[in-house]
């Protein structure tokens, strides 16, 4: 009689096949390190405090679940009216071809296998080290597998106010893609730069971007997550914003069947500001919809200013799940933290799950948080109708309006209507059927 098989440890065989890339000695040293915490944290599961609404199972899996490749329309490309510099990614892996020329004016920008190749580069100092901080207190396994086993990504460093945006294009053209990305942002004092994100990727995309923020920078970053129905996500975004600094991150989700986002940052620099948003529309008639926004802000100097707004639209069993924590440390005085997370539902079969944390050891500060779950406002929707509106087309107005103060955070006036515009598309597109 055969021995039975013995189960193999999830862990291990998510490390099964995967090899540490290539690359100079700090590089090496970066990778085995965030391999040990990978190890020694273990893949998430349901049981772990911050995975009790969202089952990992398909993020973490051997092998990356199929996901159809989603069949091009005549829709007009997101940004696509905005000048800025386009690097391309195919299924995880940089297209020279269709990406522009990195060179830039108040930028440089290369590969990440180039910049980590190299003996003496400034991402020595920056690979790693805001994904190994943001372990603390919550573990985060899924980034430290990334940052050990990132296989492209793109490197930036601003060196005065960029004068154009950087678009990451992310392309999906294998139903079984299963890609690693890494970023890293430096903007030194004074340097301004916007960075865009849009595209599905993979058909199991985990991306990490590290930001340093140095003193008087600013960094604004829009993202467009979709359009595959299939898709599988989870992003990490770790950053440090320096004194009198700026950061600004908005994203809007459509479709998917299982998205993650996580921002982890450290207001560390006095006078700093933080503002974090997204607005995201699911809708389960098309497969399962599933996205999850978890936010730590850590408050670490004085007179600062934070704010988490995220809005989600859901109808036909769709799933939102938002958890955000606000920490004020001892000493980080005057601090103003706000933190909004809402949904609107649009049927009985949707469910929005969220988890608001406050937790304070300054005695001079201005923290709220609040969350709220409802349906369309049948008031407003009579008043709508009566004045001869469509029901539909008044829900999508209303349904706009609600979703309107998390556009707002995009401080960008051409960027900001392009977003809303496109949402206005998708919500005419499921109207239309």
């Amino acid at each position: 009689m055969a021995a039975p098989a013995q189960k193999q440890d999830p862990t291990e065989a998510r490390l099964e096949g995967l090899t540490l890339p290539d690359g100079a000695a700090w590089a090496r040293e970066a990778r085995e390190a965030a391999l040990g915490r990978f190890r020694a944290m273990g893949l998430p599961t349901r049981r772990d405090e911050y995975w009790r609404y969202t089952d990992p199972a398909t993020l973490t899996q051997a092998a990356a679940p199929r996901a159809a490749v989603f069949k091009p329309t005549d829709e007009v490309p997101l940004f696509q009216e905005v000048d800025r510099l386009k690097v391309v990614f195919i299924d995880g892996v940089f297209s020279p071809e269709k990406s522009d020329d990195l060179a830039m004016a108040g930028l440089e920008i290369e590969r990440l296998q180039d910049a980590l190749a190299k003996d003496i580069h400034w991402a020595k100092d920056l690979y790693g080290t805001r994904e190994a901080a943001g372990q603390d207190p919550v573990a985060r396994p899924q980034a430290a597998l990334n940052t050990a086993f990132a296989t492209d990504g793109i490197v930036i460093r601003a060196t005065g106010k960029a004068e154009k945006p950087v678009e990451l294009i992310y392309l999906h053209r294998d139903e079984i893609s299963d890609a690693i990305l890494h970023h890293l942002v430096r903007v030194e004092p004074g340097a301004d730069v916007t960075v865009l994100e849009v595209g599905p990727a993979a058909a199991r995309f985990n991306k990490c971007m590290e930001i340093d923020v140095a003193d008087t920078g600013a960094f604004h970053h829009v993202r467009a997550q979709g359009r595959d129905h299939e898709r599988r996500a989870v992003t990490h975004m770790f950053a440090r914003v320096g004194k009198e600094a700026l950061y600004k991150s908005f994203t809007t989700t459509a479709n998917g069947v299982m998205t993650r986002n996580e921002h982890v940052i450290e207001i560390a620099g006095d006078r700093a500001t933080a503002h974090v948003a997204g607005a995201a529309l699911g809708d389960g008639h098309y497969g399962k919809f599933h996205h999850d926004d978890t936010v730590f802000i850590t408050h670490d100097a004085v007179d600062c200013e934070s704010r988490q707004v995220f809005k989600k639209v859901l109808r036909n069993g769709a799933e939102g799940v938002f958890q955000g924590k606000i920490l004020v440390k001892e000493g980080a005085q005057k601090t103003d933290g706000y933190q909004i997370s809402q949904s609107l539902l649009l049927d009985d079969d949707s469910s929005f799950q969220a988890k608001p944390e406050l937790e304070i050891y300054a005695d001079d500060v201005i923290c709220s948080h609040g969350s709220t779950t409802g349906a369309i406002d049948e008031t407003a929707l009579f008043y709508l109708r009566s004045r001869g509106v469509p029901t539909d087309e008044a829900t999508d107005l209303l349904t706009l309006a609600f979703l309107a103060e998390a556009i707002d955070e995009i401080a960008d006036e051409a960027l900001r209507e392009d977003v809303a515009a496109r949402l206005r598309e998708w919500l005419e597109r499921r109207r239309r059927g």
